[in-house]
């Protein structure tokens, strides 16, 4: 038994303890604010913006039009070309990212020992963290021309090698989600099948898998999301000539170059459009719809989870 005395502190008095705990609680409340408050500005600039816009051009003519001509003379704003394209990059990412990463999730989860474990993880999400300006580099440099050289007939600037790099870069947000989620299931769950004389490889795709399928699906969304987001591959690979999608020919709008919202964004920004022309505030109407669309994807995923959210004792 240690013979250390015990010094307790009761010099402090209550008024003290209080203040401190107030001055906590304020500043965690202003940080939590602030959050709030960043986002509330941000949306409230692009609606204000996106009001001059429509403005300028009627809203039936820019959700409904089917040719994207950025100029400051008579621009045409039709933004269902940059919508069709987006969703073609999100698609074939899709993909790419969502069989990788769930399988890579699967081993990591279930058949991977610790020390392994310990190694593959951090190694995979090294990948979220190269800029995405060096996988753009990388798709319109090696992956275009090596593509090319399999037989494929792809210009220079083209979606198929954009998406696929969008794909690689949000595997890491798959893969590490869906492990998160598939560990949370209860070893109790694994040891059932177990002692019904199921294999490991029945027990992760039918007990697992199902047990976790909440939290998956929001890794899904939530990369999906940042793939309709993402600027600067599609910037870099993907081309700037807006082209409408063309279902009779589905490979020619992959094989060709094409702009995504988020590129047609960059290039009103870019170019020398003056000020308080159509073209210039473009751009925050393209912002005001793609963050609908995120979000209208972020309020599904959730619904979803809270769905399928399996709790357990």
């Amino acid at each position: 038994m240690s013979n250390t005395p015990i010094d307790a502190d009761l010099t402090r008095s209550a008024h003290g303890r209080i203040a401190k705990e107030r001055l906590y609680h304020g500043l965690l409340f202003a940080c939590a604010a602030l959050t709030v408050l960043v986002t509330v500005s941000i949306i409230a600039t692009l609606a204000i913006d996106a009001v001059d816009f429509f403005q300028r051009v009627a809203p039936v003519a820019f959700f409904t039009g089917t040719e994207w001509v950025l100029r400051s003379e008579n621009p045409i704003l039709g933004i269902l070309p940059l919508v069709s394209a987006t969703l073609v990059v999100t698609i074939v990412s899709a993909l790419v990212a969502i069989p990788i990463g769930t399988a890579a999730a699967v081993y990591l989860s279930e058949y991977a020992s610790d020390r392994m474990r310990s190694v593959l993880k951090p190694a995979l999400e090294i990948l979220a963290g190269i800029p995405t300006v060096v996988y753009g580099f990388f798709a319109l440099v090696y992956l275009t021309p090596w593509l090319q050289q399999i037989g494929l007939d792809l210009s220079l600037f083209n979606l198929l090698s954009a998406s696929i790099m969008v794909g690689i870069m949000i595997i890491p947000m798959v893969s590490s989600i869906s492990e998160d989620a598939m560990s949370a299931v209860p070893d109790s769950l694994r040891q059932a099948g177990y002692g019904l004389g199921a294999t490991k490889f029945e027990v992760s795709t039918k007990i697992v898998l199902p047990a976790s399928i909440s939290g998956i699906f929001s890794s899904y969304i939530l990369a999906l999301s940042r793939a309709i987001g993402e600027t600067m591959i599609v910037v870099v690979a993907g081309g700037s000539r807006a082209r409408m999608f063309d279902p009779s020919n589905p490979l020619a709008n992959l094989f060709n170059s094409g702009q995504t919202m988020t590129a047609a964004m960059v290039q009103a920004v870019t170019t020398d459009l003056s000020g308080g022309t159509a073209g210039y505030y473009s751009m925050f109407a393209i912002g005001l719809t793609l963050f609908a669309i995120t979000f209208t994807m972020n309020l599904l995923s959730n619904r979803i989870a809270a769905r399928y959210r399996e709790e357990y004792q």
